[in-house]
């Protein structure tokens, strides 16, 4: 993909968002826990829906919604939620974040999420889930360069934002699975983010059945093209088409079921969900460049 030059105002716009946490400490409260502390929650769920809130409940740090689209055994033991306050300078969380010095946490949150459903709890679902982190820490600005991030247990973190919208800070993401989550600054070019996202979608496709692979390669193929030539409304076309053919052949043709003792893997959910953040990072370029 061809790299584009608006990096440094899209950096100076998130350092400018970042300086509120210094010049307006009244307005957007520091989380004072010491590092690697257990936060407390407060979990409920039932049907196709969980919501956690993070911290007191008299003065929540953060108040996360999960909607599901097919749940069966959805309850607040099942979900197997924790979250804890990290050390925003710990080398080997740093470790686990991409782009070098590129993504942060910043002290105004430093709060991990983890979702891990104990394997014995009964949890599964088809398809896809929708999470909102909501939180008043962090201060919303359009063109925000905060992002959602995802990673297995002590892996790699990466970018699954689906939408940043305000309130203060309202952080979305398509779910096709668990594990920990982070709100983090990222100042990467949004080039490199797609090409990140770009690939893990190949590889994901890669893995399908051989019959499965052609059409979607397609597709991806037409929006890596269409990117490259600027042509973002051709770009947006090819990425739901993407969707609509992982819809359409889920359940039957793609595996899209997840569980939570691991013995099966939601393919659909996860390509849905990875096709869902390249094009949040697309519109992203189409409308602020890098």
């Amino acid at each position: 993909m061809n790299a584009r030059s608006n990096r440094f105002s899209r950096m100076i716009l998130s350092l400018s968002a970042l300086a509120l946490f210094v010049c307006a400490p009244f307005a957007y409260a520091q989380v004072a826990q010491p590092p690697s502390t257990n936060l407390p929650l407060s979990v409920t769920a039932a049907g196709n829906h969980a919501s956690i809130v993070v911290g007191a409940s008299s003065n929540p740090i953060a108040e996360v919604s999960l909607d599901f689209q097919d749940a069966t055994g959805l309850s607040a033991a099942s979900l197997g939620a924790s979250a804890r306050i990290v050390d925003i300078s710990d080398p080997v969380l740093l470790a686990r974040l991409p782009g070098s010095t590129l993504t942060s946490l910043t002290s105004a949150l430093p709060v991990m999420l983890t979702i891990e459903p104990p394997a014995n709890g009964g949890l599964s679902f088809r398809g896809t889930g929708r999470m909102e982190i909501h939180t008043h820490a962090l201060p919303y600005s359009v063109g925000s360069s905060f992002r959602v991030f995802k990673a297995p247990l002590g892996g790699t973190f990466h970018d699954v934002t689906d939408e940043i919208a305000q309130g203060s800070v309202r952080a979305r993401t398509t779910y096709g699975g668990f594990s920990q989550f982070l709100i983090l600054v990222d100042l990467r070019s949004t080039s490199t983010v797609i090409d990140e996202k770009i690939g893990s979608l190949r590889a994901q496709i890669a893995a399908l059945p051989v019959d499965e692979r052609g059409s979607l390669t397609a597709a991806l193929n037409q929006a890596e093209a269409a990117i490259d030539a600027a042509d973002y409304a051709d770009a947006i076309e090819a990425i739901n088409a993407f969707r609509s053919r992982v819809q359409d052949r889920a359940g039957q043709f793609i595996a899209n079921e997840w569980r939570a003792t691991h013995d099966v893997e939601n393919q659909a959910g996860q390509l849905i969900a990875g096709v869902n953040s390249l094009g949040f990072s697309v519109a992203y370029l189409r409308d602020f460049g890098q």
